[in-house]
């Protein structure tokens, strides 16, 4: 085995004297042995970007009804999307707030901002615009400590009285203009009031949605925003001839999801769904009893009719999800839902109704990716060796060995800056921060059973087939089972079988 000797060892033999070693040789075979300690055994260098990964136990063979939000589930759409939310609404600060007309320079920087920040609409200082905060001024900000009390980070749904945590794959844009708009000020010295500012950019990104500007730009050219559309049509295709029973309820308006399913599906897409929900309002849709089921017409038209029962074929708007397990009685583990917003999507649905969950996150396939570089990899190994080093040689409290740990604890620094930046020069990976998973992964853990890249990841694997999660050691435990160490990494099933497909 071929191990490349890290900085701290090739400079000099600093390690070897503070175990008290005598000569080169030996140093050279404690080396070995001791980073082949560190190392977990067996590592695997090919996870799968299509794999489906489990936090609970599912079996798809209990499953017999399939539920799907229709926006970035069903539609995944492609990045010049985001280009043109960014773009229109930053024209709508200009034109209609009268925003500064410098700031028509800034365009929209693809890869700036990740899903899953808090921001804080208090606080000025804690953001630079375009440029990061040091950490140190971030922790004087909030009186010293890195712990910023619940009650203030969010709700359920991820909005505190103070910050704000974007989780929709739409709030990309959003977060760019706000660091855009910022920076501009903040570079003309401009004064202005964070909480005004947050609540412009909020409305000129709203309009952009409610108007309806975002879905004419698709249904103009859905070659070039929709992605991956005759995969969806092999996915639900393949569950109705396993006599599964599938409903849509998605927030956007039915004309806007019929040109899209015809462009993905085909024309006679309604039939293969039992149910179609449209404006539905979520997360509303799961909480409140209020709002009515209303029937529309093949052409979009509301009709009057109150709605005693939910048919197949028609399209509904609005309702509520009380009357919806009324009227269907699908209830309970035997319903999966698949969603991309894990608070409006998923969260009230697992937590208070029971259904099976599965998150929809487009960052993995890029994410699992970059893992499999080994660039990453490397960086990763010499990480986990210096910690180990770190931790192990800590007793050693002379001159010469507090130098030595200083450079390690330097180095460590520097690779995990280096390993961070491999995902995204400004915040990292939207899964970890460095060692500790973020925010947005532990409302993933918490909120789905299943998380796949997209819904044609379901194509990989048999209409029965049981997910299992690894079994992950606690801190006090070690790993036994290679499958701790490595997952999604075996040959996908079905692959092959689908070939036509992908």
């Amino acid at each position: 085995m071929h191990i490349k000797m890290p900085q701290w060892y090739l400079k000099n033999h600093k390690v070897w004297l503070l175990l008290g070693g005598t000569n080169a040789k030996s140093f050279s075979n404690l080396s070995l042995s001791l980073l082949l300690d560190l190392l977990p055994p067996g590592v695997c260098s090919l996870l799968n970007p299509a794999a489906i990964y489990a936090n609970n136990e599912i079996s798809l063979g209990d499953v017999e009804i399939y539920g799907f939000d229709y926006d970035y589930t069903l539609a995944q759409y492609s990045n010049l999307l985001h280009s043109m939310i960014f773009n229109t609404a930053r024209d709508i600060l200009i034109e209609q707030f009268k925003y500064p007309e410098g700031l028509g320079k800034y365009d929209y920087i693809p890869g700036f901002a990740i899903r899953g920040l808090h921001y804080d609409v208090q606080k000025v200082s804690c953001t630079k615009g375009l440029k990061p905060v040091p950490d140190e001024e971030v922790i004087e900000l909030y009186g010293g400590t890195q712990h910023i009390p619940l009650y203030q980070m969010s709700d359920f749904y991820g909005k505190g009285p103070s910050l704000k945590q974007f989780m929709d794959i739409f709030s990309l844009p959003e977060m760019t203009l706000l660091s855009s708009v910022i920076d501009y000020f903040i570079t003309h010295g401009i004064e202005f009031d964070q909480v005004h500012l947050y609540k412009d950019i909020s409305d000129a990104i709203r309009d952009v949605h409610v108007k309806g500007v975002m879905y004419k730009w698709i249904e103009k050219d859905m070659e070039q925003y929709i992605l991956h559309g005759d995969e969806i049509y092999a996915v639900l295709n393949r569950l109705v001839n396993h006599k599964k029973k599938l409903f849509l309820i998605t927030n956007s308006p039915f004309s806007f999801v019929d040109k899209g399913m015809k462009h993905m599906v085909g024309k006679n897409w309604r039939d293969l769904f039992d149910m179609v929900i449209v404006q539905a309002d979520k997360p509303n849709f799961f909480t409140d009893r209020r709002k009515p089921f209303r029937k529309l017409d093949d052409n979009g038209s509301l009709q009057w009719d109150k709605i005693n029962q939910l048919e197949k074929g028609k399209i509904y708007k609005e309702g509520n999800l009380f009357d919806f397990l009324r009227l269907t009685g699908w209830r309970g583990s035997k319903v999966l839902y698949f969603g991309d917003h894990l608070y409006s999507d998923l969260a009230d649905l697992m937590l208070r109704h029971g259904w099976r969950t599965g998150a929809i996150v487009p960052e993995l396939e890029t994410e699992i990716r970059i893992i499999n570089t080994e660039q990453y990899m490397h960086s990763l190994t010499w990480q986990q060796a210096l910690t180990g080093l770190l931790e192990r040689m800590q007793m050693y409290q002379d001159a010469e060995s507090k130098q030595v740990l200083l450079e390690w604890m330097k180095e460590r620094q520097e690779i995990r800056s280096l390993t961070k930046n491999l995902f995204n020069p400004q915040f990292g990976s939207i899964f970890r921060t460095f060692h500790n998973p973020t925010y947005f992964s532990r409302r993933l853990v918490r909120f789905s059973d299943i998380y796949m890249a997209s819904i044609s990841c379901l194509l990989n694997y048999d209409v029965n087939f049981t997910f299992y999660p690894r079994r992950t050691p606690l801190q006090h435990e070690a790993p036994l089972w290679m499958d701790q160490l490595c997952t999604g990494c075996m040959k996908t099933p079905f692959l092959e079988e689908m070939v036509h497909i992908r």
